[in-house]
This record gives C-alpha cells, structure tokens and sequence, in this order.
C-alpha cells in the first residue's frame, strides 16, 4: 500500500478537498474530524443530521461549507406551525397568464440548513424527507428538481423533548451520517472569544471550488475500488447489527450500502481509489448509530444514544479487519 501511486483523476479530488478542507477550518476551529466527515458526507452525496447542543457552531459549519464550495444556502428555521409549503414551495396564480406558477421554497438551494427539525410537525418533516430521497419536489402538476449538488443538514437538540416531533426511524434512515460538534478545546474557544464575528453570515470566505467540482467528485466516488475482503468485513459488522439482543432491529441493507459509498468517499478524501478497512471502521458509528435502537430504550437520548455507541465499539473490536 505504501508504494501506492494515484491517478490523475484522484490527485485532483484530493486537492480540490484539501483546497475546501482548508477554507472551512479558517471559522470552524479545533474540529478538524468533524470537517473531515461533512466532506465525506458531501462527496458521498448524502445529508446530514448534527444533534447537539445549541450554539457550537453547526450553522456556521453548513455555511462555510456553501461559502466554500461557491453553492446557494438557505437556513430554514424549523416550528410547530411550519407547512409543507414553507419548505418547499406554493403555487400562485399569475394574473396576466390566468395560470398558477410554482414559486420555490427555500429547499431549492444546494445547501439546506434545517435548523430544529424536530420542531415541526411530521407532516413538514416529510416534505422535507421526500426531497432528500427524491431529489424533486412535486406541486402543482409538476415535478421540479432541486439544486445540484443538494445537500441537507438536519439540526436537533438530543436534551429537550418539550415541544418537539422526534423524527422515526425510517425517516433517521434517509441521512448518511449523524455528527456531534461537541465543545472547542479552550485554545480554539479564546480564539472564537477574541474575532468580533458573531453572526454567521458575516462569515468572509472565498469559494475555493466550483459546484461542477463536487459534481465530478460524487461521480469519482463510485468508481474507488472495493475489494472483496473488505466487503465482507462491511457485511459482518452489518449482520452482528442483525444478532445484537441489545438492539431492537439490525442495520438494513440500504444502511449497509450508505457505509459502503461513505467509505469510498473517504478513501477518495485521503488521495486513494480504493477503501481500506480503516474506513469503514473509522465511519461506523456516524453511519449505522443513528439507524439502530434499543431493544430496552434509554431514559433520554443522551443515554441511548452513548449505549448505541458502546455496542457498536463492541461489535467492531470483536471482528478482527482482513
């Protein structure tokens, strides 16, 4: 593996990652696993969900993302009384066509933040949930395509369940990955404490690539090379998921297939075509945890969420990687 040499096509996505990997970590200080990850996600074509507390920096994440990447952004606060509607989109008749003309949402952006999902109701969780699978919306007799690339980040609060609509496993299903920001370390936060920047729309980043880029990078994906050995290895970790008596229902086999292509895109992340091990190891838990649950569910989601990760640790130290 050390004599690896790779080829043209995955030199230029490791610059062009680097190149965005660099620019976010100029406002998103001391986390750079975590940029790591959003860019796995990205790459791989999927969304995003980030439960943590209020105010450590998950909009200011999914905007330095879109400042980077050269994309439109649109920050979507999620309430009880938000519509379908107000997320993706209404109807209006035209006067002078005597037609009704579709006016887009604000879902029609490349990069989505919804902030407290799981302060809406289902109804508007769905609306949401559906472009995220389809990649369209329909209204109005029609079908309209959302942006590309399209990425959703989901926000919610794992302590307060006054007022919210937790989202069911299915819908959890429709997001790659789950991600904690987590406090900065105290060097980081001084630095936050002495920048005047407080908003994070003031954020003053350059677009370092293009959305045709991220285009072609999702596209290279697909074509990193995974070996036999290491899909089964995916596959034992999946099925010892299947067995666990401490979960309620194992990994399905779409969660199986969102390992797969986050691998590869972390493969490509780190300069190779091909996955190693390592990558699916390092990308279990933020790709299966928010897919499993309990059979004896924890007294708060803190709780059940640290014991959904104690198992999956168990799991992935009891299968020795080929």
């Amino acid at each position: 593996m050390s004599d690896f040499v790779p080829g043209p096509a995955v030199t230029d996505a490791r610059h062009v990652l680097e190149r965005i990997r660099a620019n976010m970590r100029v406002t998103i200080r001391g986390k750079d696993e975590v940029v790591d990850q959003v860019l796995v996600c990205l790459v791989a074509g999927g969304h995003l969900l980030i439960e943590d507390l209020p105010g450590v920096g998950k909009t200011t994440l999914a905007y330095s993302l879109a400042r980077s990447i050269d994309c439109d952004f649109a920050r979507i606060q999620f309430t009880s009384d938000l519509l379908p509607s107000d997320v993706t989109g209404v109807g209006i008749y035209d006067e002078q066509t005597k037609a009704f003309v579709f006016k887009p949402g604000p879902v029609f952006a490349n990069i989505v933040l919804a902030d407290e999902i799981n302060r809406a109701p289902p109804k508007t969780q769905s609306a949401l949930l559906e472009v995220m699978e389809r990649g369209k919306v329909s209204a109005d007799g029609g079908t309209h395509a959302a942006g590309a690339p399209f990425m959703v980040f989901a926000t919610q609060n794992p302590v307060d369940y006054e007022g919210t609509f937790p989202l069911p496993e299915s819908q959890l299903d429709r997001f790659l990955m789950r991600l904690r920001m987590g406090y900065p370390d105290a060097a980081n936060e001084l630095d936050i404490l002495r920048a005047s920047q407080t908003a994070y729309d003031a954020i003053a980043l350059e677009p370092v690539a293009s959305r045709a880029e991220v285009l072609q990078l999702q596209a290279l994906v697909g074509q990193v090379f995974v070996e036999d050995s290491v899909l089964e290895f995916l596959l034992r970790i999946v099925a010892a998921t299947r067995t666990e008596a401490e979960f309620k229902a194992g990994i399905s086999v779409r969660g199986g297939l969102a390992l797969k292509r986050a691998a590869q895109a972390r493969a490509l992340l780190r300069g190779r075509d091909f996955i190693l091990p390592e990558d699916v190891q390092e990308l279990a838990a933020p790709v299966l945890a928010h897919r499993l649950a309990l059979a004896r569910p924890g007294a708060d989601a803190l709780e059940e969420r640290q014991a959904v990760a104690a198992v999956l640790r168990k799991i992935l130290a009891a299968l020795p990687p080929p």
